[in-house]
């Protein structure tokens, strides 16, 4: 796992209880912050993050990380951790690595709102893009705000995207408009940056106020292991021989515990199935990892926040076009499914069906029984959550699942798993 100017990991050495999201053989290797991009379609999400990292992304998941000195600058993955400045007059300082970021790239497409909810449940801050040549806010600004408000999101940084294509009267006029739209809202208080994403006007303004305003969570390294899936797939090509292939690939970010190359784990629920009885069957699956990467650098053990690819000796079919997002990975799950408390939510009807977002994970519910502030969905799918989790619904409006509030999973149905065998 050499990579030259990247800290070495030896699981032999590895301490748990020393370890910190700012250790040398830690952020060299893996992001240790996971920060979403969120706001109207067409805004500028994926061109800031290109400014930044200088990838271009479309409604999915980056990795980078950045440093901060004498000018707030930022570098792909693919350097050393301490790279020769590109700043003028700064050109023989090295550069301290500060952050190494996950960008978590949510679409704007209000029929993708569930995409975006999904992305939501791994974000420690937020880049809340609202263009300077649009009337503020527009309909998905308002939304991706209260999704991340759902989330108890505190960390908000607002761009003011497009800068270049108004005057300044009109600049001034629209932070006036953005400071009212955010009154009231998580985002009180929260810096607001103008910005040209395309001409990377103030872009190291970003990078600085990630470092200064978005803190890095404090992160649990002694519990059993926990990761929730938003992406997994088959790295298998067609035709490719019997042993040749490789396992199921899952990506995510863990919430708890570290992982490492050889443990064995369990996804849950697993596979789902319906016996004739009609009573709903969970089959956890049972797999080693055989592999850690976050982007191209190999990891022997990887720690809460940030985005990791785990390499499993799964069989690929099981994790092939996401079929494992919302899922848990890890020595522990919960399974919870039924009763929760919704909150602003307005009269819910028996026999409604909506949709919940769960962590990652989204699933299609219908109401059978409500009183008071209590609502009780029976759940398309089960899930993996625990008591006193928040969760998002959706209901359908004009052919498009759109957010109308939150709620709090009070209790549920345990489903009975067969015992581990390993």
């Amino acid at each position: 796992m050499s990579r030259r100017g990247l800290m070495e990991q030896d699981l032999s050495k590895l301490d748990v209880t020393q370890l910190h999201p700012l250790s040398p053989e830690v952020i060299s290797r893996q992001a240790t912050i996971n920060i979403g991009t969120i706001g109207h379609v067409a805004h500028g999400k994926s061109t800031v993050v290109k400014a930044i990292s200088g990838v271009q992304l479309f409604s999915t998941i980056y990795v980078y990380r950045f440093v901060y000195v004498a000018k707030c600058m930022a570098y792909g993955i693919g350097k050393e951790d301490s790279p020769l400045c590109d700043v003028p007059g700064f050109e023989n300082c090295r550069m301290k690595l500060l952050r190494h970021v996950s960008f978590v790239n949510c679409p704007g497409h209000d029929i993708l709102m569930a995409t975006m909810l999904n992305g939501a449940a791994i974000m420690d801050g937020a880049l809340l893009l609202i263009a300077a040549n649009e009337s503020c806010p527009q309909p998905q600004t308002s939304e991706h705000l209260a999704a991340v408000e759902i989330m108890r999101l505190q960390h908000i940084i607002i761009l003011q995207n497009k800068i270049d294509l108004i005057q300044e009267s009109a600049a001034m006029n629209q932070h006036e408009a953005i400071q009212k739209f955010i009154q009231g809202t998580i985002a009180q208080g929260a810096p607001v940056v103008p910005i040209s994403a395309q001409l990377k006007y103030n872009i190291d303004v970003i990078c600085e106020y990630i470092v200064k305003k978005i803190p890095i969570p404090e992160r649990n390294f002694t519990s059993p292991p926990n990761m929730i899936v938003i992406r997994s797939f088959d790295v298998n090509k067609p035709g490719s021989e019997v042993n040749d292939i490789k396992g199921g690939v899952a990506g995510g970010s863990i919430l708890k515990g570290v992982l490492r190359v050889n443990q064995k784990i369990e996804v849950r629920p697993g596979i789902v199935m319906k016996e004739e009885s009609g009573r709903i069957k969970c089959t956890p699956i049972y797999t080693r990892i055989v592999s850690l990467y976050a982007e191209q650098n190999e990891l022997q053990f990887a720690i809460p926040g940030g985005l990791i690819g785990v390499g499993t000796t799964m069989d690929p079919t099981l994790t092939r076009a996401d079929r494992l997002v919302g899922q848990a990975t890890g020595r522990e799950a919960v399974r919870t499914s039924g009763t929760e408390r919704a909150s602003r939510v307005s009269k819910l009807a028996k026999g409604e069906i909506l949709m919940l977002n769960i962590g990652s994970m989204s699933t299609g519910a219908k109401v059978v029984a409500v009183k008071n502030d209590l609502a009780k969905p029976a759940l398309t799918a089960p899930v993996c959550t625990n008591k006193l989790e928040k969760l998002a619904l959706s209901r359908r409006i004009e052919k498009h699942w759109r957010l109308i509030g939150w709620g709090t999973i009070q209790a549920g149905i345990t489903l009975d798993v067969p015992p581990c065998p390993l």
